[in-house]
C-alpha cells in the first residue's frame, strides 16, 4: 500500500481487536510468522518498519525520523479502518510503538514492549549514540550487507542465540541479508536511539496499559524496563529466564502464552 508516498508492506491476518506488530532493526514480518496461530484471536497487522524488508527504502533519511514512521503507521491503520489497536514492539518497533502511543494515546488499547527503551535521557548519551550509529551505517555502505550481518549477528547483545539451533540461526540470517544496505543505514540515521526524542518525561502522563518484557540475560534492558516500569502508572513488569534480547525467538512459547493472555 502507498503510505504518505512510501510503498508499504502490510500483512493481516485473523479477527479480532487489531494486533500491531513491529519488528526490530534488520527484521521483517517474517519475524512474527511463528505466533500467528498462536495469537490468531487478534486482528494481525503485520508491517515492515521503512527501509526493512520489501517496504521501500527512500534515499532521503529525514523520511526515516520517528516522527515521520509515527504518521507512517497512523496513515497504515486509517487505510485500514481501523481506530484503535494493541500494539507490540520489539527493540527498535518498541521504540517506534512507545512513540506512536505518546503521540496517540486515543488509538492505543494495549502496549507490549519487549527489550526495548524510551531513548536516552542526556545529550551526552545521544551525541555517542550518534557518533557509534553514523560509523556502523558506514560499515554498511563500504563493506556490505554480509560483512555487516556476519558482525550484526556476533554482537553481545545476540549473544545468547548461539544457544538456537543452526537451522533457527540460519533462517534469521537468511532475513536479515534480505533487507536493503540503504534502507538499514537510514533508519540508523533518521530513527536510531540516537536521534530519537526521549520519552522518559512523557512515561509518567501515560494512562495505557502497558507490558514490559525483558529476557534475564539482558541485564540492560531489564534495568531499563524496570525503571520504566517505576514512571509508568499501569504497567506490568515480567522477566523471562533462560533468554537474552530477543525473547520471541529465544523462548517463543512463553513469550507467545504472555502476550496472548495480557491482550486477554
Amino acid at each position: 500500500m502507498k503510505i504518505r508516498g512510501v510503498n508499504y508492506h502490510v500483512e493481516c491476518y485473523s479477527d479480532g481487536i487489531p494486533l500491531v506488530m513491529l519488528h526490530g532493526f534488520t527484521g521483517s514480518v517474517e519475524n512474527w510468522y511463528p505466533f500467528i496461530h498462536e495469537l490468531s484471536g487478534s486482528k494481525l497487522i503485520l508491517i515492515d518498519i521503512i527501509g526493512h524488508g520489501k517496504t521501500e527504502s527512500p534515499i532521503l533519511k529525514e523520511r526515516y525520523k520517528m516522527e515521520e514512521a509515527v504518521e507512517d503507521i497512523k496513515s497504515i491503520l486509517y487505510y485500514l479502518n481501523i481506530e484503535k489497536a494493541n500494539f507490540l514492539g520489539y527493540s527498535m518497533g518498541g521504540r517506534l510503538a512507545l512513540s506512536f502511543a505518546a503521540a496517540y494515546p486515543e488509538m492505543v488499547e494495549k502496549l507490549v514492549l519487549e527489550s526495548s527503551s524510551p531513548g536516552l535521557k542526556t545529550v551526552q548519551e545521544q551525541k555517542l549514540r550518534q557518533h557509534n550509529d553514523e560509523k556502523l551505517a558506514n560499515d554498511i555502505l563500504n563493506k556490505g550487507l554480509i560483512e555487516f550481518v556476519n558482525k550484526w549477528e556476533n554482537i553481545p547483545l545476540f549473544e545468547t542465540q548461539k544457544k538456537l539451533p543452526d537451522s533457527m540461526r540460519e533462517s534469521i540470517r537468511e532475513q536479515r541479508l534480505k533487507n536493503c544496505a540503504q534502507g538499514l543505514v537510514n533508519s540508523l540515521l533518521g530513527m536510531g536511539t540516537g536521534v530519537q526524542s526521549s520519552l522518559w518525561e512523557k512515561l509518567s502522563f501515560m494512562q495505557t496499559p502497558v507490558l514490559l518484557l525483558c529476557g534475564k540475560f539482558d541485564q540492560k534492558f531489564c534495568e531499563i524496563a524496570l525503571e520504566m516500569k517505576k514512571k509508568l502508572p499501569y504497567s506490568i513488569y515480567k522477566e523471562i529466564n533462560d533468554a537474552g534480547h530477543a525473547i520471541h525467538v529465544e523462548q517463543p512459547r512463553i513469550f507467545g502464552k504472555i502476550i496472548r493472555e495480557f491482550l486477554n
